[in-house]
């Protein structure tokens, strides 16, 4: 998606792996070998937010917040998945078609089960860990090839599994969908939200198993529903329930307002703006939509005035530094995402953000050390390793420019790529060091591919 102004940007698949900047927040698309299309959604402040709503859950489950990462794919259709034991996918489509916190919340219940319960270990045992830009890549290449159906092509060549086993990477038994219908309704109880989101999520999908499988949603193609198992999940469910929480539902509205400010028609998004439950979302939205019509003047105030009412919301500062960079206010940009940066040092994309702001003005050496935290923090951002490739290079270090660009390249499926960069950054490297260990790594993931 082209998610707007506030820090989402675009990578296209390992098709074509086009970087650029899309609509204005900056967009991650991280994809996977050909035919087989996923494109992950990159914003400080959506994360944020699936962080706010995931950690209760998460924390019922058994499961660390911490240690569970919460991944927004670009994808209108309603799904979501898990592809290994610490990610949880989730397509932008049903967020927008999810109506409450609570909703969002039995979604993410549902997918930590079967992280809890081992589902995904038991098929399949030899999923390797993404602790790396190349072993994230290969998993987003696996979830890719088996969402689109292509699993034998992407499952078997990022996993090394069958071409059968591959095909079911996201399928779930109806035996395990029970498991997790139950241990999910357990979490919500526990963590003190409304269980009933639970029945009205399945509830988007009745009557989908009758549809043609072209036509049903993904969701419905890898959590297969039976009448047995809605009348169960409504005997688990009974009469409890649980009032909202306040900031569950403020984190949902604004998470779900940014995503659609940004998805939408600009006019779509001024039409409804003032239907936000709060006002910040509200003049956020505005800004976001302005921003898209290239009006800067209006975005900024309309982003300002969000800013006098929440003067340390360090995500609203994102976006008006993401606004200013964007519309080539490159000083002020700085300005922006330095205080933003101030008030979120822990935020690897407001981190990013400032770099490349750093970058545009030509502060090269400074933009270095902003991007290597920001990369310390997480390794999975494309546009930063693109970044910081660029800031390498200003500083004469061709031979760690090597190594983030092999790693970008390892990170979008584009491992061919990906070995030739690190082997030139092996050639320049000190033998041995971390970052020589790091260009190792991507080497191996390539020379597994090629085995496949």
């Amino acid at each position: 998606m082209t998610l707007s102004t506030s820090s989402l940007f675009n990578l296209r698949s390992a098709a074509r792996a086009v970087l650029g900047v899309l609509l204005c927040v900056t967009l991650l698309i991280a994809a996977a070998p050909a035919r087989a299309n996923i494109t992950l959604l990159r914003d400080a402040d959506i994360e944020y937010g699936l962080r706010k709503l995931a950690a209760p859950v998460l924390t019922a489950a058994g499961l660390s917040p911490n240690q569970i990462r919460i991944i927004l794919i670009d994808d209108p259709s309603l799904n979501a998945f898990v592809a290994d034991h610490r990610h949880i996918f989730i397509h932008s489509g049903l967020i927008m078609k999810l109506e409450n916190a609570a909703q969002l919340q039995a979604v993410i219940a549902h997918e930590a089960a079967h992280i809890a319960g081992g589902h995904i270990a038991r098929r399949l045992s030899n999923l390797r860990t993404a602790r790396t830009a190349s072993g994230l890549g290969m998993i987003l290449a696996a979830a890719a090839g088996a969402a689109s159906g292509n699993g034998q092509v992407a499952g078997g060549i990022a996993l090394g599994t069958s071409s059968s086993a591959a095909r079911l990477f996201l399928s779930h038994t109806r035996a395990e969908e029970s498991a997790a219908d139950i241990s999910s309704v357990r979490y919500l109880i526990r963590a003190g939200i409304d269980p009933r989101g639970a029945l009205e999520v399945q509830d988007l999908f009745r009557g989908q198993e009758a549809l043609a499988v072209q036509r049903q949603d993904p969701y419905t193609r890898s959590h297969p529903l039976s009448r047995d198992r809605l009348r169960a999940l409504r005997g688990l469910v009974g009469k409890q329930k649980a009032d909202p929480d306040p900031q569950a539902a403020y984190w949902y509205a604004r998470m779900k307002g940014k995503l659609t400010a940004f998805k939408r028609a600009p006019s779509w998004t001024l039409r409804r703006a003032k239907d936000s439950p709060t006002e910040d979302i509200a003049l956020m939205r505005e800004a976001a939509a302005h921003h898209r019509q290239s009006q800067t003047d209006k975005a900024l105030k309309a982003i300002n005035t969000a800013l006098a009412q929440r003067p340390k919301d360090p995500f609203l500062l994102e976006l008006k530094g993401q606004i200013q960079l964007e519309s080539r206010r490159f000083a002020a940009a700085v300005q922006t995402y330095r205080s933003a940066a101030n008030m979120a040092p822990r935020e690897p994309l407001i981190l990013a953000g400032y770099g490349r702001a750093l970058l545009a003005q030509g502060q090269f050496s400074q933009a270095l050390k902003v991007l290597e935290q920001a990369r310390a923090r997480d390794f999975s951002d494309a546009r930063l390793l693109r970044d910081l490739a660029v800031a390498y290079a200003r500083t004469k270090r061709p031979g760690m420019a090597s190594l983030v660009t092999a790693e970008r390249y390892a990170l979008t499926g584009r491992l061919k790529d990906a070995e030739l960069h690190a082997k030139r950054a092996a050639g320049q490297l000190p033998r041995g060091s971390g970052p020589w260990q790091r260009a190792q790594d991507v080497l191996a993931a390539a020379k597994q591919a090629r085995r496949r």
